[in-house]
């Protein structure tokens, strides 16, 4: 069963600020999709796992980004 959650992403200002928490999110085990919109900060995560707020946390660190 895939679940979704939206986080919120502060200091995405560009494409290359989405293609970055993009490529970081994505390497989160069991994750299936991410959309982001760019305009409100709004992470949408599908995943085929439960999601750890943690590694998402993590994953938008190393970006160089931070979870509002």
């Amino acid at each position: 069963m895939n679940q979704t959650a939206t986080y919120t992403v502060t200091g995405m200002t560009c494409g290359h600020c989405v293609a970055s928490v993009t490529e970081e999110v994505q390497e989160i085990p069991g994750v299936q999709d991410v959309a982001i919109d760019l305009p409100t900060g709004a992470v949408t995560i599908t995943s085929a796992e439960v999601l750890d707020d943690a590694a998402v946390r993590a994953a938008v660190e190393e970006a160089g980004y931070q979870l509002a």
